[in-house]
């Protein structure tokens, strides 16, 4: 660690007030789950970006849902990817030169894999690939590949490795040349030199590290390896205690050995990061990475759900390790609510991307993706006169593949104009959605506005109108939704009635994993024109 970093914690620690983005409030959560105002200061269309801009950086680095990282160095240039879950085109992968700063490149998965979670990104040999667990027809897991000589693309289409009911894969080259994965049990098994099939059978690694019998947590679990060689040893990094449930569960763990066929080493100090209360702002800690930074020092990338906002996902996180002469590392970014030294002080990266989209490009923005979709789906979307033409799938909401963007902020407002075909049947609308099971919004036919809670529609709040195009508006302030709406492409706004209160709208009451999401979808029979998305970040007071 660098003098000049060194300095920095010593004087945040102290409580030190780092200019100009101070903490609005000091102090923990209360334990009503009302976490600590923060100051972010804006990015693009106002989202907030962890760059404070004066040489310290506030987490999260990815803000939204984010969750599983996998992060790749390669030279100077640094690539991350997460799960996808149901979103296709999936597997975006983000760049950044400073660890701090990241924006997207491009999706790397086209071709629908069914549910998709925690993949490994490696790059062995100059060519790029991508381990990817998942259950295309929900008969049971495998692991499949997908490869490129490029990052940028283009990615080949998936090859079944058939290592049947596994999850969380983690490449690592061993001492005698040999390209292994390990998954959850924690398990390994060899794979070819192309790294697109197995040489052997799955074996027992590692038992891991068991936490004391009265901790809370969700379950063992034992998931998520992730293994590098530093300094003649394996480091093996797995999370055990379950990624939900008690914001006390999740965990990360570290072992170590000279062979990657072991015997495995217990660190002594595990587990290196874990919640230890709801009072803490952020749940739920784990699934890690471990990275060298630009600078030689080296960090930790989890994910961790944010106190009170857990409808956001699990979000990316990054903590400063520092080796010691035992030969281990130890997670030193304390308080995670505060500022920390950036991995370099140059400025190196740009950060985020615009959500808003005016569809003049006639092109699927990388902010879009499908939830859950058919093989033939992108066949629904068109271009044409500076908009998009999305056609109808499913007879209602619960059974749609709407047409999703991620959030990543507290409080935000969207605006979206669609306009109905002249089809009696057409209904399209702006939801927030989690699933199918859980989702609220706005919708219209020819002849009604309709709206919609928990994936219900309320008959009691419809309304008559006669009119096939509609301007809405969307507003997310901390969890409560406010619907506008507006017959004149928004220059007389109408306040709809009812209100929604969301934060309940998250895995550990409707399970998946998944996240609340903007969504726009078209249903019946005919298309929805879609025009003029915007995105705007409300920012935070004190």
């Amino acid at each position: 660690m660098s003098t000049s970093r060194r300095n920095l914690l010593k004087s945040i620690a102290a409580g030190a007030t780092i200019a100009p983005f101070s903490l609005f409030a000091a102090g923990n959560a209360t334990a009503n789950c009302q976490p600590p105002m923060r100051a972010w200061p804006p990015g693009v269309e106002g989202q907030r970006k962890a760059d404070l801009g004066n040489g310290t950086f506030l987490n999260p680095i990815v803000s939204g849902d984010h969750p599983d990282p996998t992060i790749l160095k390669d030279g100077d240039d640094y690539y991350m990817t997460f799960s996808s879950f149901y979103s296709y085109p999936g597997l975006i992968i983000w760049h950044s030169k400073d660890l701090v700063n990241w924006a997207p490149v491009g999706p790397a998965l086209t071709t629908s894999l069914g549910v998709i979670w925690a993949v490994d990104l490696c790059k062995h040999n100059d060519r790029y690939f991508i381990y990817i667990p998942a259950d295309p027809k929900g008969e049971g897991w495998s692991i499949y590949a997908i490869w490129a000589d490029n990052i940028d693309g283009p990615w080949s289409e998936p090859v079944n490795l058939h290592i049947d009911g596994c999850i969380d894969p983690g490449h690592i080259v061993g001492e005698d040349g040999k390209r292994y994965l390990f998954v959850n049990g924690i398990r390994k098994i060899r794979l070819t030199d192309d790294g697109l099939a197995t040489d052997g059978k799955l074996e027992m690694a590692y038992d891991p590290w068991r936490y004391p019998s009265d901790w809370v947590v969700e379950n063992f679990a034992p998931e998520g390896p992730k293994l590098f060689h530093h300094n003649d040893w394996f480091y093996l990094v797995t999370a055990v205690g379950g990624t939900a449930g008690p914001v006390t569960g999740h965990m990360v763990i570290a072992a170590r050995s000279k062979s990657i066929h072991g015997p495995w080493e217990h660190c002594p100090h595990n587990p290196l990061v874990r919640t230890q209360s709801e009072q803490e702002p952020w749940w739920s800690k784990g699934h890690a990475t471990v990275v060298q930074g630009p600078e030689g020092d080296w960090w930790m990338v989890y994910h961790g759900y944010e106190n009170g906002f857990r409808t956001l996902g699990r979000q990316t996180l990054l903590e400063p390790i520092e080796w010691r002469d035992d030969g281990w590392f130890y997670a030193t970014g304390g308080d995670l609510s505060k500022p920390l030294p950036k991995p370099t002080q140059k400025a190196l990266s740009n950060a985020g991307f615009a959500l808003s989209d005016d569809f003049s490009q006639n092109k699927f923005g990388i902010q879009w993706s499908f939830h859950d979709p058919r093989p033939e789906e992108m066949s629904r979307v068109r271009y044409g006169n500076q908009a998009l033409h999305l056609a109808a799938h499913g007879s209602s909401p619960a059974n749609s593949a709407p047409l999703t963007c991620p959030v990543s902020d507290r409080s935000y407002e969207v605006e979206v104009a669609m306009q109905l075909s002249d089809t009696p049947a057409a209904e399209a609308g702006i939801l927030l959605f989690y699933n199918h099971k859980a989702y609220v919004g706005l919708g219209f036919t020819q002849q009604e506005l309709k709206l919609y809670q928990y994936a219900e529609e309320l008959k009691w709040a419809g309304r008559p109108i006669s009119n096939r195009d509609v301007r809405f508006k969307l507003t997310n302030n901390r969890n409560v939704v406010t619907y506008h709406f507006s017959f004149d492409n928004g220059k007389t706004w109408h306040l709809h009635g009812t209100r929604m209160e969301v934060s309940g709208m998250h895995h550990n009451v409707f399970g998946g994993f998944l996240s609340l999401k903007v969504a726009l979808y078209c249903v019946g029979e005919g298309e929805v024109t879609l025009r003029d998305f915007q995105y705007r970040a409300i920012p935070e007071t004190a």
